[in-house]
């Protein structure tokens, strides 16, 4: 009896093991797309700053010739 009752306790717990390690898991999966996500923002930012500092050097230029 005593044999049984530690062998469902360890089994118990081995489970809550696999669903910790399966929670885990997911987390990390939906950290790295928020990664992916953080980077695709910095560089669609990027190229827009880059973008307005080119037609503001533009017009400071055609501002200065006249």
């Amino acid at each position: 009896m005593r044999a049984v009752l530690m062998l469902l306790t360890a089994t118990a717990l081995s489970a809550c093991g696999a669903d910790t390690a399966t929670s885990a898991a997911t987390v990390a999966a939906a950290k790295a797309r928020e990664v992916e996500q953080a980077q695709a923002l910095k560089a669609q930012v990027h190229t827009q700053l880059e973008a307005a500092n080119a037609q503001a050097a533009a017009r400071l230029e055609a501002a200065e010739r006249q």
